[in-house]
């Protein structure tokens, strides 16, 4: 689960849902399962951050191969709506971009700590009471 977690969290395309339906399903502990999927997830998320910070650009448009449209997009929407678009997060496709354009603008790290961990445990927090 948490490696699932993880990778989902990072710009690589991966899904944590289907395996924590799945482990919940066989009858894993709910409680188990949000702690490690949070954690997974977050780790995930600190490492796009980190990425951000410290290659900037580079590791986005060379590295990851995202478009220079495609970060320069991300990059106004985090300035517009600022840190508070981290709450975004936790959403497919847009989220992982944010995270790492959060580092690359220099967000303060202690805010999106607490704004990822909230957004991300929420997420699975919901998923798994969809499925209770």
């Amino acid at each position: 689960m948490f490696v699932s977690a993880f990778l989902a969290a990072t710009i690589l395309p991966f899904s944590s849902e289907i395996v924590i339906t799945a482990l919940y399903s066989n009858g894993l502990s709910g409680w188990g399962l949000l702690l490690v999927a949070s954690s997974g997830n977050i780790l995930g998320a600190l490492v796009n951050y980190v990425l951000g910070f410290k290659y900037g650009r580079v590791v986005a448009t060379k590295l990851l191969r995202i478009s220079e449209n495609a970060f320069l997009r991300a990059s106004h929407f985090f300035t517009r709506w600022g840190k508070w678009s981290l709450l975004l997060c936790w959403v497919p496709i847009i989220g992982d971009p944010i995270t790492l354009v959060a580092g690359v603008l220099r967000s303060n790290f202690w805010f999106f700590l607490c704004v990822v961990t909230m957004a991300k445990t929420a997420r699975y927090s919901l998923l798994l009471f969809i499925l209770s």
